[in-house]
């Protein structure tokens, strides 16, 4: 008999423990900030160093949702538009009045 590859999957990452409840933590922590600003006017910086503005219109357990006119990811026509962010990748979330 054959073994198929789907029998014994060769494993490729496995995250460090002492990784994954770190990032678990700070989501959680994330979370909360998110959900208190709501409606607000924010900037967003992420690990990446990339930089958003909008208005917070939702979040929850793992992302952040702004309605953001940047024309970078939705052309010139997008009034509106929801960009959605994971929580672990953000590095500042700044309000502005």
């Amino acid at each position: 008999m054959q073994a198929r590859a789907t029998d014994n999957p060769a494993q490729v990452y496995k995250a460090d423990n002492q990784w994954s409840e770190q990032v678990r933590q700070t989501r959680k922590k994330l979370a909360g900030i998110c959900g208190q600003c709501m409606n607000r006017n924010v900037r967003v910086q992420t690990i990446d160093g990339h930089t958003y503005e909008g208005v917070v219109v939702g979040s929850d357990q793992s992302y952040l949702h702004i309605m953001t006119s940047d024309v970078r990811f939705f052309g010139p026509y997008a009034s509106n538009a929801i960009l959605t962010l994971v929580l672990y990748e953000l590095l500042v979330i700044t309000l502005l009045i």
